[in-house]
């Protein structure tokens, strides 16, 4: 195991990548160089970026003798690693190697950490390494470490939160301008919000993985992205919106966390992303925009909410030299890299086993005795309806009405046989849509 270095010499850091967040770092390391010496207690010497091309135009210049594509010898001559280059090789190759070296490794790679957090964790740890990475999730806000120090003496019950501000936004336009989700979408993608390929953002890969690293942390066990259940806003019309809306909910895509019990008693945690309609009541549906916020649930402290810019150069780069401070502040006073590891063996359970309430919107036939045969559809599922509206106007067809009945909470098993039972039933002409329901 390397042995923990004391310094007050300046502090070599390699950046791997040159994009819009790495080219913010950058300018931070060398704009800011004396207060981040001030905070540190040592200078921070950028040593080198490591590019694809020396020769492409970045949003912040560099002397050229500082960007190179010799990634593994840059990393030789660094004692703190910054991976801003994203996906999964090389970056993966090359933190393992700086972790190996005994180097400290500040990361903002969701997708890597993922699905190769708990090795990389486990690599740290045998060679006596830091791993930090506050800027995988949420950009600029403050929660991994609050989750991982503030909350360390506390038992967190439940994360829910919008972690994709691409998908905040264009959610956002269809409750607050009646956009369908094409317009919304080409809007968020002019603007800049999404990138010409949305699908990891609108498919919910992108909080799918931010939820398996909040839960890692929120439970002190090893989740994966594949653990996640996973749905996104695709199917989202503004009917669906508004339909929301006239109920008084908003529809956000939110990733939760939660501890649960399975029906045969395993204690464990359930992790899914979907849309879902919040309460306009609800903290988190005021969080308008591109923006985040994640709503944490603990035993002692209670309801804690962190909101602020999900994305972008410098809010992101923010987070990432928050990590490198605290980082060379170790360097500079010595003692033990901070390693994590797990503290419980809270499974994942299957998102069937979540509690959680939907809104289904049936059209049916306008006849009388419908609403008495849908009701008991729902009392032999054991699913209690909270509220229902019967509208003849909306439903399209003659001789039919839409029925918009929203549940009380339930397990997602019994919801599902309960929807699945409606579309048998020969009264139902259709399910138009079911969403859940979060935050009442």
């Amino acid at each position: 195991m390397t042995q923990p270095q004391t310094t007050t010499d300046a502090i070599a850091v390699a950046l791997l990548g040159g994009g819009t967040v790495g080219s913010q770092v950058a300018r931070i390391l060398t704009e800011d160089a004396d207060m981040l010496a001030a905070k540190a207690g040592a200078p921070l010497r950028l040593a080198g970026v490591a590019v694809r091309s020396k020769d492409r135009k970045r949003d912040v210049e560099l002397p050229k003798d500082l960007y190179t594509t010799d990634a593994e010898s840059l990393i030789d001559g660094a004692d703190i690693v910054i991976e801003l280059m994203g996906g999964i090789e090389p970056a993966r190759t090359l933190i393992e190697q700086a972790l190996r070296d005994g180097k400290a490794v500040v990361t903002g790679n969701k997708a890597l950490l993922a699905q190769h957090g708990e090795e990389l964790s486990a690599i740290a740890a045998e060679h006596g390494a830091q791993l930090s990475f506050e800027a995988a999730v949420a950009g600029a806000i403050p929660i991994l470490r609050p989750l991982r120090d503030s909350l360390s003496g506390d038992r967190v019950t439940r994360v829910m939160g919008i972690a994709n501000g691409t998908t905040n936004f264009i959610l956002d336009r269809m409750d607050t301008a009646g956009a369908d989700f094409a317009d919304a979408l080409a809007e968020a993608q002019e603007l800049g919000y999404a990138e010409a390929d949305p699908t990891a953002d609108v498919e919910g890969h992108d909080a799918a993985a931010k939820v398996a690293i909040l839960a890692t942390l929120a439970f002190g066990a090893d989740y994966s992205i594949d653990e996640v259940s996973c749905e996104g806003i695709t199917q989202i019309t503004a009917a669906d919106s508004a339909a929301a809306a006239d109920a008084g909910y908003v529809i956000k895509l939110l990733g939760i966390a939660e501890r649960r019990t399975a029906e045969d008693g395993t204690e464990g945690a359930v992790l899914r992303v979907h849309p879902t309609m919040v309460p306009r009541e609800h903290p988190l549906a005021a969080v308008r925009g591109a923006y985040n916020a994640v709503y944490v649930e603990a035993e002692n402290a209670g309801e804690l909410m962190f909101y602020g810019p999900g994305a972008g150069g410098p809010e992101t780069a923010s987070a990432v030299m928050g990590d490198v401070v605290s980082v060379a502040e170790r360097l500079v006073r010595g003692g033990p890299a901070r390693v994590r590891t797990s503290t419980s063996s809270l499974t994942a359970l299957p998102a069937a086993e979540a509690h959680t309430s939907v809104m289904v919107v049936l059209t049916v036939d306008d006849a009388p005795g419908v609403l008495r045969r849908v009701a008991a559809v729902f009392e032999d599922h054991g699913v209690s309806i909270e509220a229902l509206r019967q509208d003849s106007a909306a439903a399209e067809a003659e001789g039919a009405a839409q029925l918009r009945v929203v549940t009380h909470h339930a397990r997602q098993r019994d919801l599902d046989a309960t929807v699945e039972a409606l579309r048998g039933l020969d009264v139902v002409r259709g399910v138009v849509s079911v969403v859940r329901v979060e935050g009442k």
